[in-house]
């Protein structure tokens, strides 16, 4: 049996933090594992005003006929193993009443920065550490990025890459075995050619164990040590700060409550019909909607949002759109009693909880 790892010989797993350089403008960049968000310096140009959004259209919508309201409630009923379309065909529809239902978005796209030192194996990289300054972390270039996207881009900040001793090996490019412990053999397994003597064929030193009497360690043949897997046996590592832009797009959601009795959630995954969409590098709250709880909630989320995310990143653009979700709550008689289902959204979803006609289906 191999004796089992000692962790003791795997030595730190980031160079200690005395051996990275003192680089301005990034005192505060710590080692791998760890990601340092730099706030975005201040604009060396007013940032532009938000400008008024465009012209407020007709905020209601004709509600569906009679016939999709069927149309849609058959299809319904027809894609439910158990239930039967006759209340959906034969049903009477009493009543369709039309609920405007608004949804806002406000999204901000904003990209964020963050440094850490990072190692990686040498061999021959440009060491470039102070031959220039560095650019701050808000300086060096990225790709332009497509608004509303996430994406991130990883990159080496100029000027920063040194050469180290290898933390791991302590610049030896080797490390005691840890299977064996340095030992060279496994201590519980007797050599097969020599039954644990060390000699053979008289006082011979046997040639299989080298007169230790044990078997070799397969993980360092017997050598007792290994090449390092940090630095692959150079000794060196190139360490650099590493540059990560995050660009984020944020969303929030407000969809005002509506008495038409259908469950808010249901509405996730539904599609309205887009009345307003205003895009610009900061966007004035929407004004002159028709439900002033809707006008409340988009001075917040945008008050918000440019309070929150200019603290550690910067608002490249901000999206705010409202929509439209049609809700249409029917009633309808079947065999004398009266029921309701909703048809909402553009798909023209159906929620019906207390179909009148089920049965119980049993799967064998």
């Amino acid at each position: 049996m191999f004796a089992p790892p000692a962790t003791d010989f795997l030595g730190p797993s980031a160079p200690p933090a005395a051996t990275f350089d003192n680089v301005p403008g990034y005192e505060g960049t710590v080692a791998e594992g760890g990601d340092g968000f730099i706030p975005p310096p201040m604009p060396a140009y007013p940032v532009p005003q938000p400008e008024p959004g465009p012209q407020h259209p007709d905020w209601n919508i004709p509600s569906i006929s009679e016939k999709t309201a069927r149309e849609a409630f058959v299809l319904f009923a027809s894609s439910k193993c158990c239930y039967s379309a006759s209340p959906a065909k034969d049903g009477v529809i009493t009543s369709i009443e039309p609920f405007n239902t608004y949804r806002y978005r406000l999204e901000t796209f904003t990209e964020s920065r963050s440094t850490k030192w990072k190692h990686v194996i040498y061999h021959g990289q440009t060491v470039d550490a102070f031959t220039q300054p560095s650019p701050g972390p808000w300086d060096v270039p990225a790709k332009s990025p497509n608004f509303f996207v996430d994406d991130k881009q990883e990159m080496k900040v100029p000027y920063t890459s040194s050469l180290k001793s290898c933390h791991a090996c302590a610049g030896m490019g080797i490390k005691r075995c840890t299977h064996c412990v340095g030992a060279g053999n496994v201590s519980s397994l007797f050599c097969s050619f020599c039954h644990g003597s060390g000699v053979q064929f008289g006082d011979d030193r046997c040639t299989s164990c080298s007169g230790r009497g044990r078997k070799h360690c397969t993980w360092c043949h017997g050598k007792g040590s290994e090449k390092c897997i940090t630095c692959h046996g150079n000794r060196q590592l190139l360490v650099y700060i590493n540059l990560t832009v995050k660009w984020t797009n944020n969303i929030d959601n407000c969809v005002v409550e509506q008495s038409s009795g259908l469950k808010m959630d249901n509405l996730n995954k539904a599609s309205g019909q887009e009345l307003f969409k205003d895009s610009q590098n900061m966007v004035h709250p929407v004004t002159g909607l028709p439900d002033v709880s809707l006008v409340n909630a988009a001075q917040r989320i945008v008050s918000e949002h440019q309070s929150k995310f200019s603290q550690n990143s910067r608002i490249l653009q901000q999206r705010q759109t409202v929509e439209l979700i049609p809700i249409t709550k029917v009633t309808y008689q079947w065999k004398g009693n009266s029921h309701v289902y909703f048809v909402y959204g553009n798909e023209f979803k159906v929620n019906a909880e207390n179909y009148p006609a089920t049965c119980c289906c049993t799967v064998m």
